[in-house]
């Protein structure tokens, strides 16, 4: 009798008058909120392009110098220590927390805007996706008066799902990975640490499964009458050295983001509300920069900003890069992001999908394994530990591999597997809550 009344139940929920003037209302805030998002993106992009590549021509400089680090983090320091430690809001979430949190409310939202624009065009190594949620959280709940966001806070909640998910689909160029991330945290927000027990096996098993369709080395694998492009471009077979070089490594990714995180959170703890120190924990990023350019002779902006042109670079021309320059890529990024994690504001995936994507590269030169996958492999990995929601990562990596996916689908699995595993040894803390799921304060 119980499964015979389910269908009636989740029938009277979606059409009940109070479903359907939510979804009238997230139909109408997701218009304005995408709109703001999307000049607040494009005018971060003009500013870090000022700071990076106009302010050096106009100086005499071809490119940024090997310097430049120093100057433009100091001043993202002064600049963000004030709003940080005396605006509403410090700012944002500290980047170390995690997504976890209730919903940015609209008078907090003037300080991440401004914590933002100071902190990620100057090169703080954090990325704009947590900024952006809870920009969207904020116009969203503008909404609704404060004093029914007081009376039925899980209204407050919805709408700043619903504003952060529209504001982050900007960046991720697709409404799917924010929707997703969101699913993926509410379930495991609600299901607790179990519901890893049932995630995990069943992506194991569906990831090792896929070989039968995708194929493994020089077997084809069978075919299936599933939805696929008309023309779709050949990619290379996963084979057996790609999963005995690309599992040590998405463990090796998983405990370095892990311990980067950590490293954050003591960060934090030792910043606290402190302006000089947040302003010498930016000093120290600038150091990391300029560390970066001397001994690479490179340009310091690849290891500054969020990492998503940098990720690029790699992509296109992975054999540009000389394995010692990779690792002090990696290096110097993953020192200076745990500083900007528990000091300055941004988001914490961007950065840490460079990490892995740099790891990637300089594994893809070992013999039996292929650049295409350790790429793959190491974006997937480090999707995975930095946000500790495996579906999530493993669709991240796959939106950004594109028509490459499918074929590597048992790979991306695999090592979002093992990254999480790997992490778990390192970050004690619980699984990520989903920005904006917790209630909103009566007092807010």
């Amino acid at each position: 009798m119980e499964q015979a009344q389910q269908p009636a139940s989740l029938r009277q929920l979606l059409l009940a008058p109070g479903t359907l003037r939510l979804l009238a209302l997230s139909a109408l805030i997701g218009i304005p909120v995408s709109l703001f998002a999307f000049a607040f993106v494009s005018l971060e992009h003009e500013l870090q392009h000022w700071v990076w590549h106009t302010a050096p021509d106009l100086l005499g400089y071809t490119r940024a110098p090997w310097w430049w680090g120093l100057p433009t983090l100091t001043l993202a320091g002064l600049l963000a220590a004030p709003i940080i430690t005396r605006m509403a809001g410090a700012g944002g979430h500290v980047p170390a927390h995690g997504f976890g949190g209730p919903p940015t409310m609209p008078r907090e939202t003037l300080s991440v805007i401004l914590a933002a624009l100071a902190c990620l065009p100057l090169g703080v190594m954090l990325g704009p996706e947590a900024p952006l949620m809870a920009i969207g959280s904020g116009l969203a709940l503008l909404s609704i008066r404060a004093a029914k966001r007081a009376a039925q806070p899980e209204l407050a909640t919805v709408l700043g799902m619903a504003g952060s998910t529209a504001a982050i689909s900007t960046i991720f160029g697709s409404p799917l990975i924010p929707v997703v991330m969101v699913l993926e945290g509410a379930a495991l927000v609600a299901g607790g640490p179990r519901l890893f027990v049932l995630i995990l096996p069943a992506l194991v098993a569906s990831g090792v499964g896929a070989l039968v369709f995708t194929g493994f080395g020089h077997w084809t694998g069978l075919g299936i009458g599933a939805l696929t492009l008309p023309q779709e471009p050949a990619a290379g077979l996963p084979d057996a050295g790609d999963f005995l070089w690309g599992i040590p490594m998405a463990a090796l990714i998983g405990v370095l983001v892990a311990l980067g995180k950590s490293a954050g959170l003591r960060v934090h703890a030792w910043t606290g509300t402190s302006m000089q120190r947040i302003i010498l924990c930016a000093v120290a990023v600038g150091l990391c920069v300029t560390a970066y350019a001397l001994i690479t002779g490179r340009s310091p902006e690849e290891v500054a900003l969020s990492g998503q042109a940098t990720v690029g670079q790699l992509a296109a021309e992975p054999s540009s890069w000389a394995v010692g320059a990779l690792v002090a890529l990696s290096v110097f990024k993953l020192i200076g992001w745990s500083i900007a994690l528990g000091s300055l504001r941004g988001g914490p995936i961007f950065p840490s999908i460079m990490i892995g994507a740099s790891i990637g590269v300089a594994f893809g030169s070992l013999p039996g394994f292929g650049m295409g996958p350790a790429l793959a492999a190491g974006i997937c990995a480090a999707g995975v530990a930095g946000t500790r929601l495996p579906v999530t990562g493993v669709v991240l990596a796959a939106a950004l591999l594109g028509k490459e996916a499918p074929t590597l689908m048992p790979l991306l699995v695999i090592s979002a597997v093992t990254a999480l595993l790997a992490s778990a040894l390192i970050d004690r803390q619980r699984p990520a809550d989903p920005a904006h799921l917790q209630p909103a304060s009566a007092d807010a």
